[in-house]
């Protein structure tokens, strides 16, 4: 306890002298904050990078899924306190004085702070992203195309590291995490990524493995929610710290408490599941038009539109289970849109002014 009391003060004054000095920075740092937050997996990352290439867009919703599950589970057991409440609360600042750290509209998250899912999530999509990008460049076998691979390894695992270190940052500055709580959820985030590199099954998966994958993925996690309850032990601690400490009430969201993520990543995958595995996929994405470059711009494009509709819709937060049964169907909306509505419909286009034309 004294040594995490020692982490946290130390981390408390790398905040305020990011806060201090790095000031000019504040929009761009709040913007990689933005960068970094895993709800971007789904409605920008996923829709660029599977119509591009199925598998890694594939491996991606699945990456970004487990990743936030075993964060959600870390953070339960870990008891990770942030920062805009520990100073108020702390007893090893002499007289009461505790440090006065600023707060922003993204700073009051409600669940446990350690790993960073901010971190986590941003690790673990980009190192997908890089590694499948450097797959191309790998096969090449002649002394110039390796030079050539040799200068894009370099230069996109640099813009990785540059992209973690700055949304590290982001979380560190606007208050919500300590620095080793960031730095836990890059390295995690990466182990949970390069996992994946050797998990091939996910690519041909039916759509009741995602079925079982999603009840075995919200079972055990209801399950250690409530056997941890019985012993007296409530995991939504952070809730009402949250609540008491927040700079302004408006700031405190449901949809950043514990429970909210976990359905939101429950249905994701079950969208991509029934998605990947319904006639509209295998009529579009596998037809003869999926090997054309105009299919693939134009269902990204409409893919990020119509997803961008999304953000208008408003989910009502009255109720808080009627918000996480809506919050589920519109999170299971989207990778279903990307896969096989808007691939369907651009086909069906297609094909209409195909035989206009004919």
């Amino acid at each position: 306890s004294i040594k995490m009391d020692l982490l946290h003060s130390n981390g408390v004054l790398i905040i305020q002298h990011l806060q201090r000095d790095y000031r000019a920075y504040q929009d761009f740092l709040n913007f990689m904050s933005h960068v970094g937050d895993p709800r971007n997996i789904f409605s920008i990352y996923f829709p660029l990078w599977f119509q591009l290439n199925q598998v890694v867009g594939t491996k991606m919703i699945w990456v970004a899924v487990i990743g936030d599950w075993f964060n959600l589970i870390f953070k339960w057991i870990l008891f990770g306190h942030r920062p805009y409440w520990w100073v108020q609360e702390t007893m090893i600042y002499p007289n009461q004085s505790s440090p006065c750290l600023e707060q922003f509209p993204i700073t009051c998250e409600t669940g446990p702070g350690s790993p960073s899912g901010h971190a986590m999530g941003s690790s673990c999509v980009w190192y997908v992203m890089v590694t499948a990008a450097l797959s191309y460049t790998v096969r090449w076998k002649d002394k110039l195309a390796v030079t050539l691979h040799r200068l894009t390894w370099s230069f996109l695992w640099s813009i990785f590291w540059i992209i973690q270190i700055s949304v590290c940052i982001s979380r560190v500055f606007i208050a919500t995490h300590f620095p080793h709580q960031v730095i836990l959820g890059v390295f995690a985030g990466i182990l949970v990524a390069e996992a994946f590199e050797h998990t091939p099954a996910i690519q041909t998966a039916s759509l009741r493995m995602y079925i079982k994958t999603n009840l075995f993925l919200f079972i055990f996690a209801l399950g250690f929610y409530l056997s941890l309850k019985l012993l007296d032990i409530d995991l939504l601690w952070s809730v009402p710290k949250a609540k008491k400490w927040c700079a302004n009430p408006d700031w405190i969201n449901i949809d950043t408490t514990p429970f909210a993520g976990l359905v939101r990543n429950l249905g994701a995958l079950f969208g991509l599941g029934l998605g990947i595995n319904s006639e509209m996929f295998f009529t579009s994405c596998k037809g003869k038009n999926s090997c054309k470059l105009s299919f693939r711009i134009l269902c990204i494009a409409a893919s990020l539109a119509t997803l961008q509709l999304y953000n208008f819709v408003k989910i009502p937060t009255h109720t808080e289970y009627l918000f996480y049964f809506l919050s589920f169907c519109k999170s299971a909306a989207m990778p279903l849109t990307v896969v096989a509505l808007v691939p369907y419909c651009v086909h069906s286009l297609m094909r209409t002014t195909e035989k206009k034309l004919n």
